[in-house]
This record gives structure tokens, sequence and C-alpha cells, in this order.
């Protein structure tokens, strides 16, 4: 059995119509005799959509049941036993229930897919994975519920329903989307007519492309190769010279005069590397073409007119803008020039359009030819030493009434060949050698003035100088080359270095690895893309640089790393040489991304384990200090309850008293559970502001006895900079643990001081005390020292208060108490920008 088709109707904005077409697609299907059913619809009470259901056979939902509440899904097993033609499955993206065979109902149609069943289905362009980021920043509102775009591409066929913002707004306006409490609401946020016209252009620009994609797929299975005028798509030529700008812009200028119109700029390079091509200028190139909305292009091609053609065809391209070449008259010796060459082979199906520019016939240069490996200024010595020092010899020997001889005369230019050799590598010395040969032979070999040599003696002297003199040169430029290559060598061994170091020494910063990447291979961007399967999307593992690729198909070098990652490269185009270390450096950075993986489920094995340890501790708080008031309670109600007894006025306030203590403590015991939990989920969110303590200390001693505590809190104290409430919840929990462990009778001591840019509150019990060594282990969670007959609780207290302090910046630790007992020292900030007074401290007062 094959596998199904999908169609799919794409929204441009929630209430154009999407599932009306789908539900009218099926009307017309089932007219014809085609056996479709309505997997689900959602008609959200919209009565003209609920209408459409009229007629339609529709296959019953199955029933969850999810906290306490039944909602009802689409029942995949029961459509696959029916196995219809055809089925209608709403809501694409929609995320289904838990506890159903599937997350997304996505994968329920991709079920439907396999078995046979073309599914008709429906997804508004918000939903699309890729765009939630520009749908967020445009209406203010994160999609939760996405579909990958690789599921929506892959449909069959894909019909975009579409409707201007006003008319979807007077659609609202006459209640056949929302009810009517919901539609001022709905028309002054999410339906605003400025969100629906981006949305409606995302959805076009999006269906577009797709369009493009089916396009080019067509004409490459049917193997066109002539240019379809679908639309207007300028190629720019570049040469990396600085007429380059210009034809962008006058290409930019070509593309506004028709809407839709996409201009590609490119730029070919020879296969050997060689290009006068300045980097920086390319550079400057392509981001003048990314500011006017068009894409760079980077192509090895050897023969230029022919590799320009290939890519103007390839992209369907409908004219290409070229420069007016910059050669000056005497060089078209060498060929018509590209320009020219493009304009006789485009054909009819492509315009050729020359533009001038303020370098034309200014002259190209040469290409800098291998021997660059020596330098520049060693070539051009090597040329002036070889060519023109041939021609001063030969003048300073003729001027000489007596000239050493003709063997001297050899030795003398060969001198000076081997001299070129040596500065300028082959080419010169060659030259060097020519011109001695001619030199020698018109001048000082007789008969003189002539080209022809009368004795035999002085043409194997000749023959003889023009040898050495290529044997040398050809050793100089072998010597220059090796050169080259030891010195590539000896750069590859220190890269190669570098990795075998960073693997023994356990490095796992892969954004700092793919910056070596960068910088070593002189790239703008480094991508480590992967994938799960060949038929998912790629997802960035990690990159540098701006505007790193998607996918290795747009990158400029691409290194694969096993069947489903790749090492994506963009800012120029590597020779064969570089990608060997270029493999290295891709297998490493799959390492290290493994390695931070493994480091990153270490970590969250810790923390389960952790949580477990917590979950473990407060079972074990549950089963007793929550089920003791809960007793407490239970008992006086029943007792309350009871019809045996007559309970007095005194013994039943006694038990409502009972109660009251129970509730409170219970109440108590889950704040802090919840600030526990809060602390470990880290959801604490401070708000800080200047606040003075004698404001927020005497409100936290509210559930303490009175006559308990006395407090110091000076009035010349600076301000602090805290969360109030968190604040007085520290406060609280310190001065209740103090009460409840300090002696009867003993009063505690809260007391605050200034040290500088901190301010201190001390919390000075008499009780015990707690060891060196226990002083930290009390501020873990489900921690009490000693046994506290007096109290109650699940040792969450200290905790929690610390949690909160350290939330606003401050600390909180444990001191002994002079004379016996334990301190509590609360560390804040002090609030800039007021002076802390004299050092008199006033009477304290007591509550």
């Amino acid at each position: 059995m094959g596998r199904g088709t999908l169609r799919i109707y794409l929204g441009a904005a929630p209430g154009v119509g999407k599932t009306y077409a789908m539900l009218s697609e099926a009307h017309r299907r089932v007219e014809r005799g085609t056996d479709c059913v309505v997997a689900l619809v959602e008609h959200h009470d919209r009565p003209r959509t609920e209408v459409m259901l009229h007629g339609l056979e529709q296959v019953p939902r199955t029933e969850i049941t999810y906290r306490s509440a039944v909602y009802t899904e689409m029942d995949v097993d029961a459509v696959l036993e029916r196995a219809p033609a055809v089925a209608l499955v709403d809501e694409l993206a929609h995320t289904n229930v838990p506890g159903s065979r599937n997350a997304k109902r996505w994968q329920d149609v991709e079920e439907l897919l396999k078995a046979g069943i073309d599914v008709i289905s429906t997804v508004n362009i918000q939903h699309l994975e890729s765009l939630g980021d520009v749908v967020e920043s445009i209406t203010g509102v994160r999609q939760q519920e996405t579909v990958p775009d690789e599921v929506v591409r892959r449909a069959d066929q894909i019909e975009l329903v579409d409707m201007s913002p006003q008319a979807l707004r007077r659609r609202m306006a006459h209640g056949n989307i929302y009810q009517p409490d919901k539609l001022d609401a709905a028309l002054s946020n999410y339906f605003r007519p400025g969100n629906l016209t981006a949305l409606r252009e995302l959805a076009l620009l999006w269906t577009a492309d797709r369009v493009d994609e089916y396009l080019q797929q067509y004409r490459g299975e049917h193997n066109i190769r002539t240019t379809w005028q679908a639309r207007e798509r300028i190629v720019v030529g570049l040469t990396g010279g600085p007429e380059g700008r210009t034809l962008i812009r006058r290409a930019s200028r070509m593309a506004a005069k028709g809407s839709g119109s996409e201009i590609l700029a490119v730029y070919i390079a020879r296969s050997d590397g060689l290009t006068s091509a300045s980097p920086k200028e390319l550079a400057v190139q392509r981001t003048l073409v990314e500011d006017v909305g068009g894409t760079f292009h980077h192509v090895i091609g050897d023969d230029i007119p022919a590799a320009l053609l290939e890519f103007a065809r390839g992209v369907n391209a409908t004219q290409i803008v070229l420069g007016s070449s910059r050669r000056k008259t005497w060089q078209y010796i060498y060929g018509p020039g590209v320009g020219a060459t493009v304009a006789r082979e485009s054909g009819p199906d492509l315009d050729v359009h020359i533009v001038t520019h303020e370098e034309v016939a200014k002259g190209r240069g040469l290409p800098i030819a291998r021997g660059a490996r020596l330098g520049r200024a060693r070539i051009i010595w090597g040329w002036l030493v070889g060519v023109v020092g041939s021609v001063l010899l030969s003048l300073l020997l003729r001027s000489l009434e007596n000239g050493p001889g003709l063997a001297n005369d050899v030795l003398l230019f060969l001198f000076l060949t081997v001299a070129a050799a040596l500065l300028g590598g082959l080419r010169p010395a060659l030259a060097s050698a020519a011109v001695g040969v001619m030199l020698l032979n018109y001048w000082f070999t007789p008969p003189t003035h002539t080209l022809t040599v009368q004795d035999p003696e002085n043409f194997v002297a000749i023959v003889i100088f023009f040898a050495v003199a290529v044997a040398v040169s050809s050793v100089v430029d072998l010597a220059a080359r090796r050169t080259h290559q030891a010195a590539r060598l000896r750069a590859e061994s220190e890269i190669l270095s570098f990795l075998a170091g960073s693997v023994l020494r356990g490095e796992t910063a892969l954004d700092a690895l793919l910056e070596r990447v960068r910088e070593t291979f002189a790239m703008e961007s480094v991508a480590l893309l992967e994938r799960t399967s060949d038929v998912d999307p790629w997802t960035c593992a990690g990159s540098v640089g701006p505007a790193p690729v998607a996918r290795p198909d747009d990158a400029d070098v691409d290194m694969p790393v096993g069947d489903n990652m790749a090492l994506a490269l963009s800012g120029r185009v590597l020779p064969a040489e570089d990608r060997r270390v270029l493999g290295a450096f891709a297998a490493q950075a799959a390492v290290v991304l493994d390695r931070q993986r493994l480091v990153s489920e270490a970590d969250r094995a810790r923390r389960l384990a952790e949580g477990n340890r917590i979950r473990t501790a407060l079972l074990a708080a549950v089963s007793h200090d929550l089920r003791t008031p809960l007793a407490g309670i239970k008992a006086a109600v029943s007792s309350l309850r009871s019809d045996d007894v007559a309970w007095s006025p005194e013994d039943e306030a006694e038990l409502l008293e009972g109660i009251e203590d129970g509730a409170d403590r219970l109440d108590h015991l889950v704040g802090n559970l919840l600030d526990m939990s809060r602390l470990q989920t880290g959801t604490v969110t401070p708000l800080i502001r200047e606040i003075d303590l004698d404001e927020v200390v005497p409100m936290a001693l509210g559930g303490v006895p009175e006559d308990s505590v006395d407090l110091d809190i000076p009035e010349t104290l600076p301000m602090v900079a805290v969360d109030p409430g968190l604040l007085e919840r520290v406060v609280a929990n310190v001065v209740e643990n103090a009460v409840k462990y300090s002696p009867g009778g003993e009063r505690i001591v809260v007391a605050a001081s200034a040290l500088g840019e901190r301010v201190e509150l001390r919390v000075v019990d008499r009780g015990r005390g707690v060891p060196d060594e226990a002083k930290e282990r009390i501020f873990e969670p489900f921690q009490r020292y000693g046994d506290a007959p007096r109290g109650a609780g699940v040792g969450l207290g200290l905790a929690v208060s610390r949690g909160f302090a350290e939330a606003m910046g401050g600390t909180l630790d444990a001191e002994d108490t002079p004379g016996g007992g334990l301190t509590m020292v609360l560390t804040l900030t002090a609030a800039p920008g007021r002076a802390q007074a004299g050092a008199a401290l006033p009477a304290g007062a007591t509550s």
C-alpha cells in the first residue's frame, strides 16, 4: 500500500475560513463518490462551519481523562480501522492531551498517511515553527502550539486561504468568529489591522517560496534548461572590483520597478585559487547586496562566462547585470571578454545588461601567480635583474674597447640569470635566459648584428648557458614551493597539536573551538548543525560569527561529521588542501558537543538525585509533621460533632482554639514547603526597593508571643535595598526559630547595626547553641538540630530564609552567642545615597 497524500489549507490568520474551505472540498469529493470521513474537525461554535458538517460521516472521538477532567481527541485507531480514502483532520499544530497516542496531531496525521489514507488538514501561518519569533514580535503573543516547517513543506498540495484585514474584521464584527463578549478584546489586540496585514504578508511570502520549490523541482525532473519568466530574478556578476557596488545599486533600481523581483549577486572564482579580487571589497559588496534585500553567492568555475550562465539558468533568472570591461584596449587581444561572451551565448530567454561605471578601460591587472610565494617585491626585483640588468650589462660590455671575451660574457649573463632565479623564481629567470641568449647572439657572437652563429663552439656555449639558466630557475622555484609546503605543514601540525591538547585537557568550550575554526580559516561565521534523521530539519548546536547558516546547503563550505551532523562555514570557498584540517576540527567539534551533553546529563542526574532526596525527606516529614496537626484538628472536630457529650462553652472554646492552632501550623508548614519549591525551581524574583528596617522588622514579629523579643533598630541606620515581602519572611522564620529553641523566660534580642556598605541584623538567643560542624547543616532542607518538643515543622524555615536572603543579594549565617546560645546574622546591602548618622545609638524598643 502506498503512502497517502497530504493537502493543507494554510490560513493567513485565525478566522479566514480554512476549516470552511476544507469542509467544502470534502462535500465536493463526497458528491463525486469519494469515501471521505471527518476524523476531527473543530467548529468552535461557529454556525456556518457547524452547518458544513451535516452530511459528512464523522468518526467518534476518544475520551481521555486528565487531571479529573475529560477531553476528546481524534481516535487514530478508529480511523485506521475505518480506512477511508480521505480523512479530514483539523488544526495540524494541535498538542494532544497527555495520555494520547501521540504528543502532536501532526504525528497522528503521519500515521494515517503511512497507512495509505489521504489527509486534508488545516494550519495557520503563525503556527509554523520557524515563524514563532517573528509572529511574537508582531502580535506580542507567543504561539505555544507549533508544527515543524518540514511537515508542512512535505505536503503534496498547499492552498492558501487569505482575506483582507478589513474583511476579516467585518466578519468578526458580525459574530461569525468569536462570541460577542470576546469581540472587543480580540479586535483591539491580536486582530488589529497592522497585525493582520503583517500575518498576511508572511503567509504570502512563505507560500511563494513553496511555489518556487515546486517550480524548481518540476524543472529539474523534466530537465528544463530554458528560463521561465514567472518572476523577475536579476543576477549581478561581480568581479571583486570597485564597480561591483554600482552594479548592485543599478540592479536594485531595476528590481524596484517590479513587485516580487529578486536580486542574486554571484562571484565566480577559479578552481586553482588564482584571483585578483579583494576579500575586503567582496565583504563590502556582500553587505550591500544583503542591505538591498538580495543574496550573495560564491561559485567555483574556470570558464567564467559558462559558469555565470549556468548559475543564471539554474536559478531561473530573467536578467543578468554586468559591468563594462575594465580591460584596456590592447588587452582585448586575449579574447572578447566576459560581457560580450555572456551576451552572445545567453540566448533569447536571458536579458543581459552592460552597465557603464567609472572604472571602464582603467585596467584590471594580472592575477597573482604561484610565484607569489616568493613575495611581490622579490618577483619585481627578479624581473628587473633578469631583463633590465641583461640590457644594461650588454650596453656596458659594448662600451668597452677590448671586451672580456665571449666566454666571460656568457658567465656574466649567466650570473644575472642565476640572480634573477634566486630573487624572482622561474619566470624571471626564463625571461633573463631568453633575453641573454638574444643579446649574446646579436652583439657578442660573430658575425655580430645578426642572429646566426658561425662557430659551433659559440653555439654550444649559448646552448649550455640557456640549459644551466633553466635548470637553476627550476631548482629555485621547486625550493620555493617546498618552503611553502613546509610552512603549511607546520601550520597544520600546530593546529592538530592544539586539537590533540584540547582533547587531552578535556576542554568542553564548543564556542571557543568554533571561534578557533573561524580564525584559522578566515571565515565570517561557523555553525555546527545536526539532525536526528535524514528527513528532519537541521538544528544549530552551536555557532559563532554573524548570521550563521541554518542548512549545510547554504554554506560556502560544509564538512560532514557522520550521517546527521555537519560543520558549516560561511565567508569564502576553501581549497581542497584545507579540508583535511577542517575535517579534524569537525571531528573534534562533535566530540566536544558530546562531552557537553554528557556533562549536562550528569548535571541533570545530580539534580534529579537531589530532588529525589528532598522528596524522600518530604514524604518522611509529611508522614509525621503534617499528620500531627491534622490529627489534632480531626479529633477536635469529631468531639464537637459528638452527640454523646454536652460540652461547656469553655470546652468548646478550647477545642476551637486547638483547631485554629492546628490550622495555623498547617498553613505555616505548607507555606514553607511552597517557598522551598520556589527556591528549588529558581522562580523567586525579588522586587528590590529601598526601605527602612524599622518598617519591616516589627511586622515580622506578629507570630511570636508578646514580651519575648527585645528589638533594637536605630533610627540612624541607612536604608536597605531589599524585597520587603521576602525580608519579612526571613526575619519571621529566624525569630520564630530562635523563640522555639530559647529556654523558658529568656527573651531573644533582635538588633541592627551598620558596617560600611552593609547592614547587619542579629537575632540572638540563649538556647543550647549549635556545634561548629553543624552550623551549615541546619540551613539544609528538612534538617533540624536536636529535639524540638515544643515546636513543629519539617526543617525548612532556615533553608527558606537563607534562600530568600541570597535572592536579595544578602547572606544568612550562624554564630555562637557569647555566654551560650546561637546568633543568626542577616547581612543586607545598604541603599546608596543615605549617609550614616553619628555613632550614638538610641534606646532600643521592646516588643
